[in-house]
């Protein structure tokens, strides 16, 4: 940096200021290619806390039902509240998935219990970043729907809406006249993934309110419990939420995730029982709403760590989670894009990302606390191995990437402006306005120009296997987001803010 400074007072002195001003650019073109433009970056990080503040404004922004007096965003309002009243059923509230306007079961579920997770193992951080009370009202935004879901024995309401009408018609939940069909199972409809979600997003819940109001625990914790009870006697695959989500991976994951916060809940010998005894478990490679095997079996090897030895089994498991993922790992064998994303498959891609990245980020505090090691063969790994790692995922996302580019909406540099959402591309209009679905497409789907309304903090699908990006509504696989994604990188982000602050 001296030689420089020293050659441009050297040509301030011979008074030829267009010689200054061409070495200045040059300067600052060169500071661009080393940094990718990344000037929201501070010494290496990010700053962590706007990007947690946004992620919860966007799983706020998934809002179905009466939202409450200042509701963040402010572009978003009422809606769906009539939903259950085809069945004689309260039906209002929940979430909605992704970028449409159906409530699926089987996701809002799974987007309960890994923010519960994330309330749970990082509640100190979360408090620490003025965000506890919003992660435990957006937990209970699920947990509110779920026992209205569930107000009937052996009865799950597990869908609220008709997907294929929904299509048809690009426009905000708030003006929607699509059919609100709803779906459930039941003793002889089973649909054993489902309803052991739902158990373990009431179980995780549970512990997340127990400190705060505890009838209100009890309450999802009795539910938690019937519902268990429920998804592991009547055993069957629902498949009424296909093709948009289908269990590909069965419901022996669901029943060991369920039993496995059951028993984190209670601590009653007839979880462990089961889950050694009677539950199947695999070594995988992914963590997502439709495999949850490695998610059980991290939280199972902290039991193992406390002295449970007859858990060494998932504690293996889990470190074959970790070997699958770790480049370094010589088991490693998940794609990674030249820029160092992971990349699974194609349609919100992101939502591994995060799903991995937290995992990651829960099980480096598990081994930091307990001095253990991950084992992949003739390597060990230390738990710093697989915060750096978690870190560098979301980091990736962020916008320390090849292009330079944030994949959160509102954050960093160069955000997606399209995100497939029907509610943020659709201008904010009275509700009683009557849409024309004919010419929805036409409005407000096929222009490409930014959404009307910013959905700040969706993390949207993400690049492909190559890094490559299109920032089009109509590319949904890289601009849709959901819910999951989001509540996955809570957890992750909620740690790097305690750890990584901007000074």
């Amino acid at each position: 940096m001296i030689t420089y400074f020293t050659f441009l007072i050297l040509l301030l002195v011979m008074n030829n200021m267009n010689y200054v001003i061409k070495a200045f650019r040059t300067i600052v073109l060169a500071w661009l290619v080393i940094f990718q433009g990344h000037f929201v970056v501070v010494h290496g990080d990010f700053n962590y806390q706007d990007a947690l503040t946004k992620s919860i404004i966007f799983l706020e922004a998934q809002r179905s039902g009466k939202l409450p007096a200042k509701h963040r965003p402010s572009w978003r309002g009422d809606s769906a509240l009539q939903d259950g009243k085809s069945v004689n059923v309260d039906l209002v509230g929940g979430y909605y998935d992704a970028g449409d306007n159906v409530k699926y079961g089987l996701p809002m579920a799974f987007t309960v219990t890994t923010l519960a997770w994330a309330a749970i193992a990082y509640h100190s951080q979360l408090q620490s970043a003025g965000e506890l009370e919003n992660v435990r009202s957006a937990i209970k935004w699920g947990t509110d729907y779920f026992l209205k879901a569930s107000s009937k024995r052996n009865r799950l309401y597990v869908q609220v809406g008709d997907p294929v009408k929904d299509h048809e018609c690009w426009t905000r939940p708030e003006n929607m006249k699509t059919p609100r069909t709803v779906l459930m199972i039941d003793q002889n409809n089973p649909g054993t993934e489902i309803a052991a979600e739902t158990s373990a997003a009431m179980a995780a819940a549970s512990i997340v309110f127990r400190g705060t109001n505890r009838s209100y625990s009890h309450q999802l914790l009795n539910k938690a419990k019937l519902l268990f009870q429920f998804a592991k006697t009547h055993k069957g695959t629902y498949d009424g939420e296909c093709p948009f989500y289908c269990s590909f991976s069965g419901y022996h994951d669901e029943l060991l995730w369920a039993s496995t916060w059951l028993y984190r809940a209670t601590r009653r010998p007839t979880y462990i029982e089961f889950i050694t005894e009677e539950a199947t478990t695999a070594t995988v490679a992914e963590f997502s709403w439709d495999l949850k095997y490695a998610g059980a079996q991290i939280l199972l090897s902290k039991f193992y760590f406390e002295g449970q030895k007859d858990l060494e089994n998932f504690k293996k498991q889990a470190d074959g989670f970790v070997c699958s993922n770790l480049p370094q790992s010589p088991y490693h064998q998940v794609h990674m894009s030249p820029g160092g994303l992971i990349h699974l498959r194609d349609g919100a891609n992101s939502q591994y990302v995060t799903g991995t990245a937290f995992l990651f980020t829960v099980y480096s505090d598990y081994l930091a606390t307990h001095k253990q090691m991950v084992n992949c063969g003739n390597k060990q790994f230390k738990s710093a191995d697989l915060m750096a790692f978690a870190k560098q995922q979301m980091d990736y996302l962020l916008g320390q990437n090849p292009r330079g580019k944030s994949y959160m909406v509102g954050f960093g540099n160069k955000p997606p402006t399209q995100a497939h959402h029907r509610g943020a591309s659709v201008p904010k209009m009275s509700p009683n306005k009557v849409v024309d679905c004919s010419m929805s497409f036409v409005y407000w789907y096929n222009p490409e120009k930014p959404n009307a309304n910013e959905l700040t903090g969706a993390i949207v699908g993400g690049p492909d296997r190559n890094d490559n990006f299109e920032d089009r509504r109509s590319s949904s696989s890289m601009t849709e987001p959901t819910t999951y994604t989001n509540s996955l990188a809570v957890g992750v982000l909620a740690k790097l803010t305690k750890h990584h602050a901007q000074s």
